[in-house]
């Protein structure tokens, strides 16, 4: 398989590789911050209407992008929408997936699971975000939960074989994102995924928000540990009354 960070030769570089005359020069090495144009592509939201999903939606409208969020009920869906403004438009699940390029899971933990294996169909072929955080709440505060699949994301992998599932947008204060008196969110996006130039995509979706970034992280496997972080953010939070986020440092 091949690995985000190691993309595979093309055919070119494989014909110099495998023939001495052409010479042996490498070919150069790929800016990892050399990201394509997203600009036209429609992103959907699904758990639209929950905080993280508006907030996630107005802010990517706010920069200009296509966006539909979705709900269970279309009206809902279509008033939240209203609500936002910027030209986001509003439908129910399946047809906010039908419409939709690239489609963020931003759904509650706890109907994660359903929601996913309903939209199966909707879903094939798209490239899905997921940025849900599985976790449980007590008196001593916010704790992660590790799903049986070892992740919220490896269960979206699990569930919908026909999509290229990523993650990212975990670590997003949804106070800050809806906002609209705050210009840039000064914050880093961990992105994980199995290819790279999905990977990318959903880079350059979170570069189009001003402040961030989006940064390659790992592979799947590695994202209990991303989206547990959140339970030490809420910690943070609450103790320096912040909306904290994360910033990456010498990248």
């Amino acid at each position: 398989m091949t690995s985000p960070a190691d993309p595979a030769p093309s055919a070119a570089t494989s014909a110099t590789s495998a023939d001495p005359a052409a010479g042996s020069k490498p070919a150069p090495r790929k800016d990892p911050w050399d990201l394509p144009d997203v600009s036209a592509l429609t992103v959907g939201v699904l758990g639209g209407t929950g905080d993280q999903g508006r907030g996630l939606a107005y802010r990517l409208a706010r920069a200009g992008q296509r966006v539909v969020i979705g709900s269970r009920a279309a009206e809902r869906a279509e008033q939240a929408a209203a609500e936002l403004g910027a030209g986001v438009e509003g439908a129910d699940n399946a047809e906010c997936a039908r419409r939709s390029d690239v489609v963020i899971v931003a759904v509650p933990w706890d109907g994660h699971a359903k929601t996913l294996e309903a939209l199966r169909d909707d879903l094939a072929g798209k490239l899905v975000v997921d940025c849900v955080n599985p976790l449980g709440f007590d008196k001593k505060g916010a704790y992660a939960l590790k799903p049986e699949e070892g992740s919220a994301a490896e269960q979206a992998a699990a569930l919908l074989p026909d999509s290229r599932v990523t993650a990212a947008f975990h670590h997003l204060s949804a106070v800050l994102l809806a906002d609209p008196a705050v210009e840039e969110i000064e914050t880093d996006v961990m992105v994980l995924g199995e290819v790279r130039d999905d990977v990318e995509i959903v880079q350059a979706l979170a570069g189009r928000i001003p402040g961030m970034r989006g940064v390659y992280a790992g592979r799947l496997r590695n994202a209990h540990q991303v989206e547990s972080l959140v339970a030490n953010l809420i910690s943070v939070n609450r103790r320096y009354r912040a909306h904290a986020g994360v910033r990456l440092t010498d990248v």
